[in-house]
């Protein structure tokens, strides 16, 4: 289904580089997926889709306004007035989809669960000061257990999609991927966490995109690793599959892949945002700017965009809020799925019909 807000592309396997790279040895990290929180049961979770389009909606509006904030420069027109109306629905699923692995903080080291995500740029896990419920069954980060420890100037906020927010101080400490230590990362051990947090299963979120776009205005994990010499390329894979998958730090498996990779340019260094086109069957629907966003669960689009590409789709009509939670979702035929594929850099990516749905 495709749903009506900034585009954004969720592939089943992206590698995500702005130029070619050298062949060299990868840190692998495991990721543990969760199943989908759009269905139940097999059928359709109507709050759950309504909060997939809220948290993408608000994801976007929280990253443009930090660019706005850090260059002075509009990256998407229109967007914070829209968004900032949009309620995301108070809902308890405990089947989120998640790619998340392990990393430590501090020394010794301080292990939390995260969610890495090419949509975001900062790093923020709860505070052992945090008493608000949404922190309480959560690994927490002591401060003065970490002798590499070192409070910044500054508060760390975040709003989301129902208007609950994460905030907190700053700080920099090491932090460590699969063996990889980057020293003076800047992140946020949050103080205040909203009571819809206590559900999901991640401790916090470490963005993989551009400090552009970073509320913390500081480099990323990625920067400082190659900054300091601990990879040679600055540069992450994922492999995302229904078992093994995996996040490679500085460079790419060879083994988890056939033929050759295709390099696109980036329009911009905020998200990961290329040029592509999306088809059904033989017919392009989209052709235009698209992030390439791993942490959400949707393939989303404008409005008139969306529309455009399912009025391609024999049978397809537009899903009611009352079935599906919010504007902007479509059905089509079960019997008749249409055949969808991403294009970038010349080479055709097609996504199965049990993906799609």
């Amino acid at each position: 289904m495709l749903i009506s807000i900034i585009l954004a592309a969720a592939l089943a396997a992206t590698t995500v580089s702005a130029s070619p790279i050298a062949e060299n040895n990868v840190i692998t990290i495991p990721l543990h997926k969760r199943g989908s929180p759009l269905s139940k049961d097999g059928k359709v979770v109507a709050s759950a889709l309504a909060r997939q389009v809220a948290k993408v909606q608000k994801k976007y509006a929280r990253g443009h306004a930090a660019y706005k904030k850090n260059t002075g420069i509009e990256l998407f027109n229109g967007l914070d007035s829209k968004v900032k109306r949009q309620a995301e629905p108070l809902t308890d699923e405990e089947d989120d989809l998640l790619w998340a692995g392990t990393i430590t903080i501090g020394t010794p080291g301080q292990s939390f669960l995260i969610d890495f995500d090419t949509g975001s740029a900062d790093l923020w896990v709860p505070s052992s000061s945090c008493t608000s419920s949404g922190c309480s069954p959560h690994k927490k980060y002591t401060a003065s257990s970490s002798s590499t420890s070192s409070k910044k100037s500054g508060i760390f906020s975040a709003e989301y999609g129902d208007g609950s927010t994460a905030s907190g101080p700053i700080y920099a400490d090491t932090v460590t991927i699969a063996g990889l230590s980057a020293t003076s990362q800047y992140f946020s051990p949050v103080t205040s966490e909203s009571s819809n947090f206590s559900s999901e299963p991640n401790d916090g979120i470490l963005g993989l995109a551009f400090k552009s776009i970073s509320v913390i205005g500081q480099p990323t994990i990625i920067d400082n690793l190659y900054s300091q010499g601990k990879i040679s390329t600055p540069t992450f894979a994922f492999r995302l599959a229904t078992s093994g998958s995996e996040l490679y730090i500085g460079g790419v498996n060879t083994a988890k892949y056939t033929g050759s990779i295709a390099y696109v340019p980036l329009k911009s260094k905020t998200y990961w945002l290329t040029t592509g086109s999306s088809s059904v069957g033989s017919t392009v629907g989209y052709s235009g700017a698209m992030i390439i966003d791993s942490g959400t669960t949707v393939i989303a689009g404008p409005t008139s965009s969306v529309s455009s590409w399912w009025s391609k789709v024999s049978g397809a009509a537009a899903c009611s809020t009352s079935d599906c939670g919010t504007t902007g979702y479509y059905t089509y035929l079960c019997a008749s799925p249409p055949k969808v594929s991403f294009t970038f850099g010349g080479k055709s990516f097609t996504i199965p019909s049990s993906d799609f749905n």
